[in-house]
């Protein structure tokens, strides 16, 4: 399939494809934030109402069970998914689910820094899930729902049983507000504001099950815990800190903006409205994939393509014949094109995942924006095909 060099006349009305910090939402500016709680303690009734309010909200969108429990707390997802680590796990065995960057990280803190003596590592490599046959759910599973750089997803939660002796705790970041969360099947879940909403950074969610809670109030790590991973108080959770009193300060300019894409996400529907735009987004790519014949999802099984991360590697000949480097300088320039032009910032591949490019979907990215933007990718990539191999320009 032969590409035009000319550039496409249609530009995205928005370029911001990064996968985090994301896009802000449709419209967004910076009167947004006009309202802000500044020059005030967080801990003033203002304030604390405030914090409140985005639990309320994130609860109520998200769907979370009325016995679940949720918290902001520091240092971003990571933050969060730290806080459960070292706080839950050490009780009974543990597997964990590695599969691209992040997760590979939770395997790494598990195994290195906890040093668990009792740590399974289930692992895949990028462009697949782990065999899910392995996991036994008597002992606490740690994944990432989405996998934030290779772009695969975990379909449903079909594989994990309602009944099960362990914990499954879910790092889902690049999921929540984009994706359906099997509740029911899980037992700890993490995101921050600097994905699916479009927020600002720093600040991650928590949310707890029962299980999860009776876990804290019954097990003592066999470890000194940091302040900020602290969750429990005389053997009992903290219960202030599920209603906005958070660990350490938080910054109310943040907290209005994440109140932002919350009232702007309930506006247009919710949920259903979130998770429908990621995944029309998520056709118009597939459909494209299926046409321009030098990509193709990083994800190996259609049903585990995710639709916000979305990950793209580069199938022809010529690019397969170059050496790793140089693959990873080839795809650099694709992205670095779309850069230039002002089309698509930060698409690049992430840096530990196979050459290629990722395009953010999340809801508050416009799927006409994505439309708008496929022709460039064909374009681009065209440049540096008739760069790298002019005879093979064309593939």
């Amino acid at each position: 399939m032969a590409f035009a060099a000319n550039r496409p006349d249609v530009r995205p009305a928005n370029p911001d494809f990064s996968s985090g910090p994301c896009a802000k939402r449709p419209g967004w500016t910076l009167d947004a934030l006009s309202g802000a709680f500044l020059g005030r303690s967080h801990r003033a009734s203002a304030g604390k109402a405030r914090l409140a309010e985005v639990i309320a909200r994130s609860r109520a969108i998200l769907g979370l069970p009325a016995d679940w429990k949720l918290a902001i707390v520091p240092a971003s997802d990571t933050g969060a998914v730290e806080m459960a680590l070292w706080s839950l796990l050490g009780a009974r065995g543990v597997d964990v689910l590695a599969f691209e960057s992040f997760s590979e990280g939770w395997a790494t803190d598990i195994v290195k820094q906890l040093k668990l003596a009792d740590a399974r590592v289930i692992a895949a490599p990028y462009g697949r899930l782990p065999d899910l046959a392995q996991i036994d759910f008597a002992r606490d599973v740690v994944l990432a729902w989405n996998g934030t750089t290779s772009g695969v997803r975990f379909p449903d939660g079909d594989f994990i049983p309602a009944e099960r002796a362990g914990l499954v705790i879910a790092d889902a970041t690049s999921a929540a507000f984009a994706m359906a969360l099997p509740w029911d099947k899980l037992d700890v879940v993490t995101w921050s504001w600097q994905k699916a909403l479009g927020g600002e950074a720093a600040h991650g969610m928590l949310a707890l099950s029962p299980r999860a809670v009776a876990r804290l109030e019954s097990y003592t790590p066999p470890r000194p815990l940091p302040k900020i991973f602290r969750l429990t108080k005389g053997g009992k959770l903290n219960e202030g800190i599920f209603k906005g009193e958070t660990i350490n300060t938080p910054s109310m300019l943040c907290v209005e903006d994440a109140l932002d894409g919350l009232r702007w996400a309930e506006a247009i529907g919710g949920l259903p409205a979130l998770i429908a735009r990621s995944e029309a987004s998520l056709a118009a790519i597939a459909a494209w994939t299926e046409r321009t014949g030098w990509a193709d999802f990083l994800a190996e099984v259609p049903a585990t393509r995710s639709p916000t991360s979305i990950c793209l590697k580069i199938t022809v000949p010529w690019f397969a014949a170059l050496a790793g480097e140089e693959q990873v300088k080839a795809a650099k320039r694709i992205a670095g094109l779309l850069e230039t032009e002002g089309v698509a910032y930060d698409i690049a591949a992430y840096r530990d995942a196979p050459p290629g490019l990722r395009i953010w979907c999340g809801a508050t990215v416009e799927p006409a924006d994505v439309a708008a933007l496929l022709p460039w990718l064909d374009w681009a990539y065209a440049q540096v095909a008739a760069a790298y191999a002019p005879a093979h320009a064309a593939e």
